[in-house]
Order: structure tokens, then sequence, then C-alpha cells
């Protein structure tokens, strides 16, 4: 086990000098750099298309959720719950950060070490957050929308929130390599789980859309505004121009 970093202290007086004034609602979308963003979205499709979706598909055979996916996923989110404790810290809510930490214990203790979800079965759902709904709360804007390689859709202040979430993770920190990377490896092995078990709205959205970039580039900025508690009047900018195919 290694000395804790300094990053989790610089962190926590940050927030002790900012006020927690969640940012305001951005209004419409800010992509200045479109060109560009949709160069790696060609990128990531060709990924998809190579890698991802073959992948996701043998995983997907199982079932929709197979056991290895659910295993796979436990155990992933189990190894994100102190980070999410972190997060809840540093927006001030210490009610979520209360649960996320007893669930933590719980599916470490009982769970087998987070591969089953006994926490779960007793109410204790967590509430998911990151360090980019930590800037939100902080006051920090939206930011431009940005593409990133292999990630997907997001924003500025969301992707320094993503490299700031790695940095901070109580997991990295106190673990040596190689013990540390296994919660980036059973993350991803997570992703690639859930791209199985969404492979029907992936597909539509990448590979049925007439402009995939655009489409995912909307449902991305109106699900994180949801999460964000930002929706609003401002959504009547937002109409699905591909609403009607793809109703349910």
């Amino acid at each position: 086990m290694k000395a804790p970093r300094p990053s989790l202290v610089v962190i926590a007086a940050l927030a002790g000098l900012t006020a927690c004034t969640p940012a305001p609602a951005p209004q419409g979308i800010n992509d200045p750099d479109e060109a560009a963003n949709r160069e790696v979205h060609a990128l990531n499709l060709a990924i998809d298309t190579a890698v991802l979706r073959p992948v996701a598909s043998a995983v997907r055979s199982e079932g929709p959720p197979g056991p290895l996916a659910r295993v796979i996923g436990n155990f992933a989110d189990n190894l994100d719950e102190p980070r999410r404790v972190v997060n809840s810290l540093l927006q001030l809510r210490i009610a979520n950060a209360g649960e996320n930490a007893l669930r933590f214990v719980v599916n470490t203790t009982f769970g087998l070490g987070g591969v089953l979800d006994p926490a779960g079965a007793l109410g204790l759902n967590g509430k998911d957050t990151d360090f980019g709904e930590t800037l939100h709360v902080w006051g920090v804007g939206e930011g431009t929308y940005v593409e990133l390689p292999v990630f997907g859709p997001s924003t500025s202040r969301d992707a320094f929130g993503m490299a700031v979430d790695y940095a901070i993770n109580p997991v990295r920190i106190l673990l040596d390599p190689p013990e540390s990377y296994v919660a980036t490896a059973a993350g991803a092995a997570s992703r690639i789980g859930d791209r199985g078990r969404y492979s029907n709205t992936v597909d539509s959205i990448l590979y049925d859309s007439a402009d995939s970039y655009a489409q995912a580039r909307l449902l991305y900025l109106q699900n994180r505004r949801f999460q964000l508690g930002q929706t609003g009047d401002d959504d009547a900018a937002f109409e699905d121009p591909y609403e009607d195919p793809y109703a349910q």
C-alpha cells in the first residue's frame, strides 16, 4: 500500500474555497470544434465497428444481461463507490456519501468483494455521481461539446472531470500496480457489457441515423442536463429529428 497522494487534499481545499452555487442551465448546443469532433466520431465509429460491437455481441449472447456481465458490472460498480463517496463529500451531500459508503462496505464484506450486490437487495442503491457533477455544483459551466476518442460524447467540463475522477479514485491512490489497474480493467469490461446490453439503442444511433454525430451529441447533452437537473424551458430548443422513426 502506498502513501496517500496530495490530490484529495488539493481537491478538498478547492471545495472549501468555492461557493456551492450550481452552474446556470446552458443554452442550446455549444460546439465550436465540430469539424474536429466529427473526425474523432468517425474514429470511434470505426473502433466500434471493428472491435466493440463484435465483442459486445459475443457477451450479449449469454442473455440480457448474462451472469458474466452481471458479475463484471457489479465488481466494477463496487470499485467505483469510493470515488462516488469522495465526490458526494465535495458536493456537501453527506447523506449520499453515507449511502455510497455503506453500500461499498456491505458489498465488499458480504458480496464476495463486490461480485454480488446484497446492498441493492437491502435498498442501498447508492447515488451515482462524478467530478463533472461536482464542478457543476461548484458553479462551473458546461463548456463546449467534445467527443473523446473511445469514451465518446462529453463536454469540456465533464472531460476534465473524468480525468480528475481517475486521479482521485481512492482505489488507485491506495494500491500499487498492478492491483491499482484492476478498477480500470473492470470498468472497461463493464462498458463492453453495457454496449451489448443496449446494443439496439446504440446501433440505431450509430448505424441507422442520417447523422450519427448530431444524434449522439443531442442525446448526450439532453441526458446529461437532465441528470444535473438543468432541464426547463430551453428544452424546446432540442427537437430530436429522429424521434418519430425510433418511437416505440
